[in-house]
């Protein structure tokens, strides 16, 4: 089978009918992963926002600490609901963040925790690697794991 234009003249063709093809959907993800991890999830930890941490973590979440506890989601929102936060602040650094075309996600990266203690003033880093799933349109997480938490040094 010919065709008049050749099959490169088709495709472009083609391409001008259908319109740009784009990665919006997978930019659009990306950045509300991004924001989920940077934002969200720090902040229902710094305010005890049981509501915001449960809307995050599915409910099958398991987290592994930095020292191999595991702990679920309900043990999660326990913690949080029993124990305001006993640093001045929180900061997430994404570092890895790769949408799959199966409805899951990595997004891994740095935490910076900066507070005062009985030792004085403190930097504490961890990393953490966390495991999404797009589920009824929703960034859920289904898994965490941290490790690699040390201090860092003084203020």
């Amino acid at each position: 089978m010919t065709f008049k234009y050749g099959s490169v003249g088709m495709l472009a063709m083609i391409l001008c009918l259908v319109g740009p093809v784009t990665a919006t959907g997978a930019e659009d993800d990306a950045a509300t992963l991004r924001h989920l991890k940077e934002v969200l999830w720090p902040k229902a930890y710094a305010e005890q926002d049981t509501d915001l941490l449960d809307s995050i973590l599915t409910d099958e979440f398991r987290l592994i600490d930095a020292d191999g506890n595991w702990f679920t989601k309900d043990d999660e929102l326990e913690y949080i609901r029993n124990n305001k936060p006993a640093y001045d602040s929180l900061v997430f650094r994404v570092k890895r963040l790769d949408v799959f075309e199966n409805g899951a996600a990595v997004v891994a990266g740095e935490g910076t925790v900066v507070g005062t203690d009985d030792e004085g003033p403190y930097v504490m880093t961890y990393q953490s690697t966390n495991v999404l799933i797009k589920r009824n349109g929703a960034w859920k997480a289904v898994s965490s794991h941290v490790s690699g938490a040390k201090r860092v040094g003084t203020n």
